[in-house]
């Protein structure tokens, strides 16, 4: 019995990835120039699509820990398993890495401490990033 994967195995283990996130670095300069006005508040972009109704659309989670009141039903709902109880106060922690962005959570919250928010672009190799945890 031949192996032969081996060699392309071990290829794998120690090439870098082909893929970049954002590729921003690899960009004719014009274009750096203006995502760098846009980043500074220079210039706004105009989306090429309709921005989707704010009622149906369905971006990163977010927590109002004041409104909370420790009943776990969002926990109880989430197929993701991306809500965890912190039995020291009583509240929630929501990996974002995790999250499908079904929306029960919010839907079932009975005070409404939970909702989803504009923010959509969350593209990262780390999914337990400090910034995708919403507590």
């Amino acid at each position: 019995m031949r192996f032969t994967f081996i060699p392309e195995l071990f290829r794998q283990f120690f090439s870098k990835p082909f893929t970049n996130l954002f590729p921003v670095k690899y960009a004719p300069a014009s274009i750096k120039e203006t995502l760098e006005k846009v980043e500074k508040g220079e210039i706004k972009i105009v989306p090429p699509v309709e921005i989707p109704d704010r009622e149906t659309f369905r971006g990163k989670i977010q927590y109002d820990k004041e409104k909370c009141i420790g009943c776990k039903l969002c926990i109880k709902v989430c197929p993701a398993k991306a809500i965890e109880f912190k039995e020291e106060e009583k509240k929630i922690r929501i990996y974002v890495g995790r999250c499908i962005f079904c929306g029960q959570c919010v839907d079932i919250c009975p005070k409404n401490a939970l909702s989803q928010g504009e923010e959509f672009l969350m593209a990262d190799t780390n999914k337990v990033n400090e910034k995708w945890i919403v507590e």
